[in-house]
């Protein structure tokens, strides 16, 4: 089977705006250059023709009119001198031969290119040098008595001489006068062509601005305005609209190129809504799953919690009723009931806490940090005298928050460092907080065991104990629930490791603006 070789057509729809562009700006520079040297030239033929007429014809002409006034003067004088014999008449005979020689020596060098003016100035010549043998000299060398008999004698031929010579110059001043006449018409001729050729310029210029301008109009311009506008509409969301891909090969490749990106768009797009629609389900399922939750804190609040209740009263009857009746194991076993019964309360009250931070209080306005602390510390007020603490703080800002579970951080941050004192040391537990950027930074430092590094990240999970129930009362939900706070709040909660001794817990709440505080105050034991 033959294959086609590909036409002006085939070979043409695969070139790029770059080729296009060299191919436009290639054929432009052509023709301009064409049109430039058509101009070129007809300054130039305009210029040689204005310089042989004003450095040669003109010229030449005015100094055959010198020359001829010249030997006019000269012939008037010799007349003169002929006539009257007085030396006088000779003077314009002199300097009219010093004219005739500096028109001479002007005259030869412009009629040196023309065989007819150079003719017609060796004629002149030749006439002059005979009259000047036969008559001027002659008479201007005889003596003033001789020179009228001299000139008498040769009147009739001087005249004839004279006569002959003045015909020569009319003849050489006519030719001249021609030429000068020819060349005048060549000028306007010339001149005609450079106007038109200018002309002829400047409209070529003007089809070529216009060719240049369609071209890129209908080439690139057009493309790219309905590729544009079509992308427009996909960012508008309207994912349907086909982008067009018209004009050079890299325009149409750039349109397939967003075409495609459009397409894969389409399908990221139906693949985002079902997978929207997909977590539309699970968060009804969670929803439904939270209130399942909410439903079960309900129950153990109150369905659990009942059943608890009269089981630690009872246990706590028969400890009163029949202890010290019944043998020592049986006494134990009875205490043993008594206080996992209370620690069972205990721990489901925390945990119900816990579940309600986030979910139930959630009631963010502006609160004053200082009042929330004073009521923590008042709350504490027992521990902390019993343990002889003294806390100092610097002027606390006011935030957005939750004042209830404001006051459970406070609260079980200040409870953890009085609880965890060293019993070698009174507690001093000292609380500051500084501005970074858009958060406050607080710190709460104590001197008291601390925590080990190994620890500092466990002790805010949930249920994490350090120690033994009997060391440290409490059910290790404290600082999992300070964290739980904090993220609430959208800050971050850490240990400062380099603290010693004792234990510094650092944590951040977003800033408000510029807020009041109290001087620093000091609580004694």
């Amino acid at each position: 089977m033959n294959s086609k070789p590909p036409g002006p057509e085939g070979t043409f729809s695969n070139w790029t705006t770059r080729h296009w562009l060299r191919a436009g700006v290639s054929v432009t520079l052509v023709v301009l250059a064409v049109v430039g040297a058509l101009g070129g030239w007809a300054m130039w033929r305009t210029s040689q023709i204005t310089d042989e007429l004003v450095d040669r014809r003109s010229p030449a002409l005015i100094n055959s009119i010198r020359l001829q006034e010249a030997l006019v003067n000269q012939e008037t004088g010799i007349r003169g001198y002929g006539l009257s014999g007085h030396a006088d008449f000779l003077q314009p005979y002199a300097e009219g031969q010093a004219d005739e020689k500096a028109a001479l020596d002007r005259l030869r060098p412009l009629t040196r290119d023309d065989a007819r003016t150079r003719a017609d100035l060796a004629e002149v010549e030749r006439l002059i040098a005979v009259w000047q043998r036969r008559i001027a000299r002659p008479i201007a060398a005889a003596p003033a008595p001789e020179a009228p008999k001299i000139a008498a004698q040769r009147t009739a031929e001087g005249k004839t001489a004279f006569d002959a010579l003045r015909k020569a110059m009319a003849r050489q001043q006519s030719h001249l006068e021609n030429e000068r006449a020819a060349a005048g018409r060549d000028l306007r001729r010339a001149e005609t062509l450079r106007n038109w050729m200018f002309a002829l310029i400047a409209g070529v210029i003007l089809v070529v601005a216009f060719l240049v301008f369609e071209g890129l109009r209908r080439g690139i311009t057009n493309p790219l305005t309905q590729l544009s506008s079509a992308a427009r509409e996909v960012a508008e969301g309207g994912f349907a609209r086909n982008l067009p891909g018209t004009g050079p090969a890299d325009l149409r490749r750039l349109a397939a190129d967003l075409e495609s990106m459009r397409r894969r768009l389409v399908e990221e797009l139906h693949f985002s809504e079902e997978s929207r629609r997909l977590l539309d389900e699970q968060a009804a399922d969670l929803k439904r799953s939270n209130a399942e939750l909410e439903q079960f804190a309900y129950v153990a609040s109150h369905d659990l919690q009942e059943p608890l209740r009269k089981v630690s009263s009872f246990t706590q009857l028969l400890q009163r009723r029949y202890g010290g009746q019944l043998d020592d194991r049986a006494d134990q076993y009875i205490a043993f009931a008594v206080d996992g019964a209370n620690r069972m309360q205990v721990l489901i009250n925390d945990l119900l806490a816990f579940s309600r931070v986030g979910r139930v209080h959630n009631d963010h306005q502006r609160v004053r940090l200082e009042e929330v602390f004073a009521r923590s510390v008042d709350n504490l007020s027992v521990a902390i005298e019993e343990s002889g603490a003294e806390i100092t703080h610097d002027p606390l800002p006011e935030v957005v928050g939750d004042t209830t579970q404001l006051s459970m951080l406070w609260q079980n941050l200040l409870s953890n460092a009085v609880k965890f004192r060293s019993p070698e040391r009174s507690p001093r537990i000292r609380v500051s907080v500084e501005r970074e950027g858009d958060h406050w930074r607080f710190a709460v430092a104590d001197n008291g065991i601390g925590i080990a590094p190994e620890f500092q990240e466990k002790v805010f999970i949930l249920f994490q104990r350090l120690h033994t129930k009997d060391a440290y009362p409490g059910t290790g939900i404290g600082l999992a629930m300070c964290k739980k706070v904090v993220e609430f709040h959208g800050g971050t909660i850490g240990i400062d490791p380099d603290h010693a001794p004792g234990t510094r817990i650092v944590f951040t709440l977003p800033a408000v603006g510029d807020t009041a505080a109290a001087p620093e105050r000091k609580t004694q034991p």
